[in-house]
């Protein structure tokens, strides 16, 4: 039997169902990993040792009663801007420091009803502004390819974790490329399904109308195991999708019309928008997205030259709204009601502007004051509200596209990952790298990041899958065939 840190979710779980491995040797063995590496990846913000024995204990009890879920038993961990009562909850803010939720989020309570074996809090960019995980309040989380690297973000912890194989599976956010961006970097495979399919409900918000849960595993059939648990409808999420529950893992698996062994993309159409291969694209993240194209194909599917015009509006479109909406919703942290208070003040508008000034970090103040700007009187309707006209326009730029392909695919970011403090004095350079993520999430379109090879360095490359609306089943599918087909997913770092 392989190592318990060498398998992903499928594997791990037919393990556990199978009983050749219990809960509690998985969950022992890969807390000794964490024990022994993440010192020097920084990973996780918490982890809860004990809890996680105890949960690994009542899974072992339900398996040997021939009782629990596909996941029952399997090892994960949550980014800490999702909250738990049973861990502390910080955002990747001082903040939040020390903070303890009277309740799970809905992801989280989820996966708990699935089984699993949560091990602890995973490392984040503050509230999840960033694109490289260093702006974690605490301290970075490093590439497990290249220590001297960033992972991506904001779920940088997450994309760690299961690079490094500390973990098989993991939850992340993604409000603007925050699942994909560090699956890229890492190496991993992870899934951002259509605005409104995961609850938002215990979901620390940055920007209300773009952040969505998703899973990040080593491959697409783990993403599906972790999704289908994860998904559903909530009511006390208002913009929750009120649909039947949905068994990602059998869309998966479904067979094309047409298809054959050899062939099982046969017939479908893959959009490549010009817009997404400008002079700019790095000619090594260029190769590696071209040789996942050619296998596409020799699995029978078709590309497609199509356009996104407006794809280089995406970034000061979502630059406006992101920040108003962050500006509103960090408004709540004020040393109130919970959460950072300074220490010394002279009235209440002192502590206001002390806690804030003590508690956030220079990107999350950057954001708000840009979003507070934008809401400002006078100022509405000539940024805020044109930006939301724009959204819209981009939106219907896909649907376009869709009339021409059935899914869009190209490179994740620009480049590979970069090295730690590179474009730090910069943050535009940074915000740049989304450039190709940002115009799905503006249209809250399902995506996915996909390993097919490396690029400068060594460092591991994505390629990005974009479907149309609630195509989650068909981005998985395509993902899988490619899986299947290749091995660069099964790639791990030294460690």
């Amino acid at each position: 039997m392989k190592p318990v840190h060498d398998m992903g979710v499928a594997e791990l779980a037919a393990a556990l169902k199978s009983r050749v491995l219990s809960s509690r040797e998985a969950t022992q063995a890969l807390l000794a990993r964490i024990a022994a590496h993440d010192k020097a990846l920084g990973a996780f913000l918490h982890v809860d040792a004990d809890g996680a024995l105890a949960r690994a204990a009542a899974a072992d009890a339900l398996l040997a009663a021939g009782q629990g879920s596909a996941l029952t038993g399997v090892p994960t961990a949550h980014k800490d801007i999702y909250v738990t009562s049973d861990m502390p909850t910080t955002a990747g803010s001082k903040m939040l420091a020390g903070y303890r939720s009277p309740f799970d989020a809905t992801v989280v309570a989820r996966l708990n009803a699935a089984g699993t074996v949560s091990l602890g809090k995973l490392n984040c960019d503050e509230f999840a502004m960033g694109s490289a995980n260093e702006n974690s309040a605490f301290f970075p989380a490093n590439n497990p390819w290249d220590l001297g690297r960033v992972p991506g973000g904001s779920s940088g912890g997450s994309a760690v974790a299961v690079a490094a194989r500390l973990v098989p599976g993991v939850t992340g956010t993604d409000t603007g490329g925050s699942i994909r961006q560090p699956a890229s970097f890492t190496g991993i495979t992870g899934i951002k399904p259509t605005y409104g399919v995961c609850s938002r409900y215990g979901m620390i918000a940055f920007a209300s109308s773009l952040d969505q849960a998703g899973p990040m595993a080593r491959s697409a059939e783990d993403c599906a195991l972790l999704l289908s648990s994860m998904s559903g409808f909530d009511e006390r999420d208002a913009t929750s999708v009120n649909q039947p529950p949905q068994d990602f893992h059998a869309q998966m698996l479904a067979v094309r019309d047409g298809a054959t062994a050899a062939q099982p993309l046969k017939g479908l159409r893959i959009g490549l928008p010009r817009e997404f291969f400008p002079a700019g694209l790095s000619a090594d993240v260029n190769t590696a997205v071209r040789a996942g194209l050619a296998e596409l194909e020799k699995l029978g599917a078709t590309l497609v030259d199509v356009s996104l015009p407006r794809t280089e509006l995406a970034i000061p479109v979502y630059y406006i709204i992101a920040p108003a909406e962050a500006s509103s919703n960090l408004s709540r942290f004020d040393g109130v009601k919970f959460g950072h208070r300074a220490a010394k003040y002279d009235d209440l508008l002192d502590m206001y502007k002390k806690t804030r000034a003590e508690g956030f970090g220079a990107e999350v103040k950057r954001r708000i004051m840009i979003g507070t700007y934008v809401l400002s009187h006078g100022y509405y309707d000539a940024y805020y509200l044109q930006a939301q006209k724009l959204r819209r326009m981009i939106a219907d730029d896909f649907q376009q596209c869709f009339t021409q392909c059935d899914v869009i695919a190209g490179p994740v970011a620009p480049t590979v990952a970069w090295k730690h403090g590179e474009g730090k004095d910069d943050p535009t350079q940074a915000y740049l790298a989304d450039i190709f993520t940002l115009p799905g999430s503006l249209a809250g379109l399902p995506g996915m990041s996909v390993p097919v090879g490396t690029g400068a360095g060594g460092m591991p490359v994505g390629l990005q899958l974009i479907g149309n609306y609630f195509k989650e089943g068909q981005l998985l599918h395509t993902a899988h065939a490619l899986q299947q087909a290749t091995d660069w997913h099964l790639a791990a770092p030294g460690i």
